[in-house]
């Protein structure tokens, strides 16, 4: 009977483990060796990744490529996390600099094909966005519409409020992420409110 009852505490003690443990005590566990910590946390952050680094990105192919990268440096680096931080914010700063890094590349590919083209060529360039706009629904059209505006958005906009509007994060967190002031944070999501309330003022 004594053999039952500890069964059951271990069977309790799993379960809790998906469901019950913090971010912080999963990635504790994982770094003492349990896999399956590691299989929950790819589970509660992958989304919120994606979700977090395609309005930078804008093509949900290279966004998925950097939730894999980042899902990847988490396991390869995991003994790198302090508890002193938020598991959090620890793991959407990796995010942001591997996106960083893919616009940087980006960029670094766009100026090469600018290079070489010719003048004619230019002028046949397709402004990029412009296919999103004949949606047939008007949910996606809303959609679409407030990601363009996310994504037209200044870089040090767009970062402060994809983690607080979309992302939920507190203000003390997206400040650890960036690295600016407190103040500085809540400023930057005021005049990114105040500019795509300009930019979507005619959706209804």
């Amino acid at each position: 009977m004594k053999q039952s009852s500890h069964n059951l505490s271990v069977a309790s003690l799993d379960k809790q483990s998906q469901y019950v443990y913090t971010d912080e005590q999963l990635i504790g566990r994982f770094q003492s060796g349990d896999e399956r910590a590691y299989i929950e946390l790819v589970k509660r952050y992958r989304d919120r990744i994606l979700n977090f680094v395609f309005p930078y990105l804008g093509d949900i192919e290279q966004a998925e490529d950097v939730v894999q990268d980042t899902m990847l440096k988490l396991y390869e680096k995991k003994d790198y996390y302090k508890e002193i931080a938020k598991f959090s914010t620890w793991l959407f700063t990796i995010a942001r600099n591997l996106a960083n890094t893919e616009l940087r590349k980006r960029n670094r590919r766009k100026i090469t094909y600018l290079s070489h083209m010719t003048a004619d060529e230019s002028q046949y360039e397709i402004p990029s966005g412009e296919n999103d706009i004949a949606k047939g629904v008007h949910d996606a059209f809303v959609y679409d519409r407030i990601q363009e505006a996310i994504k037209d958005l200044p870089d040090n906009y767009k970062t402060v409020i994809i983690l607080r509007d979309i992302q939920e994060l507190s203000y003390d967190d997206i400040s650890l992420i960036i690295g600016v002031p407190l103040g500085t944070v809540k400023s930057r999501i005021n005049r990114a409110r105040i500019q795509l309330q300009a930019e979507l003022q005619d959706i209804k």
